[in-house]
């Protein structure tokens, strides 16, 4: 039986004739495209990149127009199905599944086109960051998006976009110009500086709370060859200190995230170095050959046990990058470390290498730098307001089975305030979508406002299934 929500708040259950006969009209609509239990593609098609506790649609509508997103949110509106909304289906909290709802699927919406003479790049719902980046390469342009080509252009840009070209030409919320939105009531709209801008505010950072996002217009910028790639070492404060420090005190150009890790037993890996602890940096210079080695000799002076960074085309930093859905099981917790160009000292590094050290299994901290154009924006310009880190630190443990993720979320939690990781946090990154956890990733000025654009595009609370601001 379908999971039913009511006006009230309770919840009742759909029989399978009911559930058949509120489905008839997207039905008609999608044809085999409507996915139910019992179809072929369905469990494929319900997986996540994210493991965790089992969820199962009633109802999958793999959707490829506006018109369809019309349709099937017509659908959930007037049954009252739970609905969620999936593109790349990367977030850790699993926001693209809902069990016993409705899951509005955008990835037949991949479209990508490339205005080079207007610098615009139009992306549809569903498309992937790594294809994105490929068209736009093909041009000599890009937009800067996270590190991993299998995520959503979408929910990348409406949380935030911390990446590679991040600390150059600020988040991928700063150079969001505009969107094609559908509302809960199946209006379809702009939103943009001029067109409904307090819609345009909330996307940017405010997450899936206000309307399914059909297209998105976003600002490309030149870029050449880079310099980029991974860079790894053995686990020493020094390395750790000094690494973060260039990251800290280097030019806007330089940018990327370092990871305090267990080796994988990947190829490019030393054997002697699977399942051991070690410092892993994946870094992008955008500027010209001999800028970026002026930033990259006192991490060649550390002596890496692995220098895999080299003059490339930018597309190649996404090239291969994410997989398939793995379906791992895990918890993360994201918040910020220091403002401006502070830089950890080395007792923190220890910290941060003990605890990966001894966390018992497949454990990380994921440092991304931030500073440079991400701080020179005012923080109430968009719904994303943690302007002033020097750092987001993610803190992550995998877990063997859902059974044992409650013992990883412990770790978690530990290891976060051990290290004095803030409880702020960034709504892409959290693992958990608990009312806390979004007073954490808004400020309250930036949550009340968030709260108004609620009340006037989904005051019914349609889309539900995120870090929920609740009407």
């Amino acid at each position: 039986m379908a999971t039913q929500e009511t006006s009230t708040g309770t919840t009742t259950q759909l029989s399978p004739e009911s559930l058949d006969g509120a489905l008839a009209p997207l039905a008609a609509a999608l044809g085999d495209r409507l996915l139910t239990p019992s179809s072929a593609e369905f469990a494929e098609t319900a997986t996540l990149f994210v493991g965790g506790p089992e969820r199962t649609p009633a109802a999958i509508a793999r959707v490829r127009t506006t018109e369809e997103v019309v349709a099937a949110l017509a659908v959930a509106r007037e049954t009252g199905l739970p609905l969620a909304v999936r593109g790349g289906g990367h977030h850790q909290a699993r926001h693209g599944l809902v069990d016993g709802g409705l899951v509005l699927d955008l990835r037949l919406m991949d479209g990508v086109d490339i205005d080079a003479e207007a610098g615009v790049g139009r992306a549809q719902g569903g498309a992937l960051a790594g294809a994105y980046t490929a068209a736009a390469g093909a041009h000599g342009l890009a937009t800067g998006f996270g590190d991993t080509g299998t995520v959503g252009v979408g929910g990348i840009t409406l949380g935030g976009g911390i990446g590679f070209l991040s600390r150059h030409d600020g988040l991928t919320v700063d150079n969001l110009l505009g969107a094609e939105v559908v509302l809960a009531d199946g209006r379809v709209v702009e939103a943009n500086a001029d067109e409904n801008p307090d819609l345009y505010w909330a996307l940017r950072g405010g997450g899936g709370n206000f309307g399914v996002v059909t297209r998105l217009d976003l600002r490309l910028r030149e870029i050449g060859t880079i310099t980029g790639g991974m860079m790894m070492w053995e686990p020493t404060p020094a390395a750790l200190t000094t690494v973060l420090r260039a990251f800290a005190e280097g030019p806007d150009e330089f940018a990327g995230m370092v990871n305090v890790m267990i080796a994988p037993p990947a190829p490019m890996v030393p054997a002697e170095l699977h399942g051991k602890p070690v410092i892993m940096a994946l870094l992008v210079h955008s500027g010209t050959a001999a800028e970026a080695e002026e930033v990259l000799a006192p991490l060649r002076a550390l002596g890496p046990v692995l220098a895999g960074v080299q003059e490339m085309p930018y597309p190649a930093m996404f090239e291969g990058a994410g997989g398939p859905p793995s379906g791992a099981v895990g918890d993360a917790r994201t918040g910020f470390l220091g403002a401006g160009a502070w830089s950890p000292d080395e007792a923190w590094a220890t910290a941060a290498i003990d605890a990966v050290s001894t966390a018992g299994g497949p454990a990380a901290l994921n440092i991304r730098a931030m500073g440079g154009a991400i701080g020179r924006v005012d923080p109430a310009a968009t719904a994303f307001a943690h302007r002033d880190p020097a750092f987001m630190v993610t803190v992550y443990k995998g877990a063997p089975t859902a059974e044992a993720l409650p013992a990883a979320s412990e770790w978690v939690a530990s290891a976060a305030q051990d290290l004095g990781v803030s409880e702020r946090g960034y709504v892409n990154f959290m693992g958990t979508a608990t009312e806390q956890d979004v007073r954490n990733a808004y400020p309250e000025a930036t949550l009340e406002r968030l709260r108004e654009v609620k009340r006037a595009y989904d005051p019914n609370n349609l889309f539900a299934s995120n870090h929920n601001v609740r009407p």
